[in-house]
């Protein structure tokens, strides 16, 4: 992997690097070029460089920048505010990519894989510091610059750390970088670090703590993971489940089948009337009422009533003759 640099040279030069400018003297900021941001290179040093290495030889790189005088970001910061200077851009980034590591590193702890993923992440917070820089007010621009940074580092990590993203709102962000380091300070300073005394420190519920906590001592493991080494059986396997099984399914399926067959065989059997009352009444979703039922018939809703407990009756005994151990389905 290599960590290009995001801003690339406005000028487009044949040469990828020029000596640095010998002059003694402070350059003109107004005159400043991108290829006099650089300084010489050691002697000999690419020599020393694992050859595979991409973190090693991209330090190497943007150890060639110079770092700016405080007037300088100045002057560099009005340019790209009210000129919209791409070159001035370009300096303004490149000589801070030695703070994006720096920062990277102290985030390296927790991150524990890839650094140079950090520092791509923290180079893009870098970029949009030096667009939203603003030379007027008494800011230094690496301060500035630091809170974009970090704001990309966390971000990445918080989506990256692990298979399931772990902390979407401030608050868990938050707890995700201090709770245990707020949990050390409470114990040494003699403190018991109960959910409840975190939860004021931190300013967040009891509840995200708790979440928080138990997230933080797991890690993820894939469901398809072998259980031990030398198995074959995956840990998914051990999972419990409500749902119900093939065998189960099948069988319901199967029972529905029978049973539809037979309610239409059923139906056969049935009066005009009896007909009505087992369509509109007992196999519908919206039955009709009683009362409606008898207005149709001149009849009145006692009579609709029993003429319907009648019918299931006749259904039950219908269905234990047709369908083989029907009294283990009731």
């Amino acid at each position: 992997m290599t960590v290009d640099i995001i801003m690339s040279d406005p000028k487009k030069k044949s040469k990828s690097r020029a000596k640095s400018n010998k002059k003694k003297h402070k350059p003109d900021i107004n005159n400043l070029s991108v290829d006099q941001t650089k300084t010489k290179a050691k002697a000999g040093s690419s020599k020393s460089l694992v050859e595979y290495d991409p973190l090693q030889r991209y330090l190497s790189e943007i150890s060639q920048y110079r770092l700016l005088t405080r007037d300088e970001e100045i002057e560099l910061g009005k340019r790209i505010t009210e000129q919209d200077d791409s070159e001035a851009a370009f300096i303004m980034a490149t000589s801070n990519l030695r703070l994006v590591v720096k920062i990277a590193l102290e985030f390296q702890r927790v991150w524990m894989q890839n650094l140079l993923d950090l520092i791509q992440e923290g180079n893009i917070g870098l970029m949009h510091a030096v667009q939203k820089f603003d030379p007027y007010k008494n800011v230094k621009f690496s301060y500035y610059a630091s809170f974009w940074i970090k704001a990309y580092i966390l971000k990445f990590i918080m989506d990256n750390w692990r298979l399931v993203k772990i902390g979407t709102t401030q608050g868990q962000r938050k707890l995700f970088f201090k709770l245990k380091k707020e949990k050390q300070k409470l114990i040494e300073e003699g403190f018991v670090p109960h959910t409840q005394l975190l939860s004021d420190r931190l300013g967040v519920s009891e509840k995200e703590v708790m979440e928080m906590d138990q997230r933080l001592d797991g890690w993820d493991i894939s469901l398809d993971a072998p259980l031990r080494e030398d198995s074959d059986t995956e840990r998914g396997e051990f999972l419990s489940s409500n749902a119900s099984s093939i065998e189960s399914q099948v069988a319901k399926k199967e029972i529905e089948t029978l049973l539809q067959e037979n309610v239409a065989l059923f139906r056969t059997q049935l009066t005009e009337r009896e007909l009505e009352i087992f369509d509109k009444r007992i196999f519908t979703d919206t039955p009709l009422t009683l009362q409606d039922i008898g207005d149709k018939y001149s009849i009145s809703r006692e009579r609709v009533r029993q003429l319907e407990k009648n019918i299931i009756k006749k259904m039950k005994a219908f269905f234990k003759d047709e369908i083989p151990d029907f009294d283990l389905y009731e």
